[in-house]
């Protein structure tokens, strides 16, 4: 789930501003600043499955004409997949409590921040 600032601190599933369900979607994001994600499944954010993506500066943009000769073109903005558990396949709470929770959400972030350099 996508979500507010408020809504993750207090884990609040009630209204979010985007569900993704299928375990294969992907999101692309493109403004600067928060943004804010944590599982659905009841039990799973309090565990620790949620995400800060603090996006700092985007690419720029391409001149309006390039200098003749000019093979530079700018980076593109980058889409992220995230994995979404759905309740017929996600783990039980006490597997995803404490520091396994903590090591699988270190993961993510550094595969997000991988795909983001390359």
């Amino acid at each position: 789930m996508r979500v507010t600032h408020l809504m993750y601190r207090a884990c609040n599933t009630s209204s979010p501003l985007a569900t993704y369900t299928t375990g294969n979607d992907s999101i692309k994001i493109t403004t600067k600043g928060h943004h804010f994600f944590f599982c659905g499944v009841p039990g799973h954010c309090q565990a620790g499955q949620k995400v800060d993506i603090n996006v700092l500066r985007l690419p720029e943009t391409a001149p309006a004409s390039a200098p003749s000769g000019s093979t530079l073109s700018p980076p593109p903005v980058p889409s992220v997949s995230v994995p979404v558990s759905s309740p017929s396949n996600a783990l039980t709470l006490k597997a995803s409590k404490g520091n396994f929770a903590k090591l699988g959400l270190a993961i993510t972030v550094l595969q997000f921040l991988y795909q983001v350099s390359h």
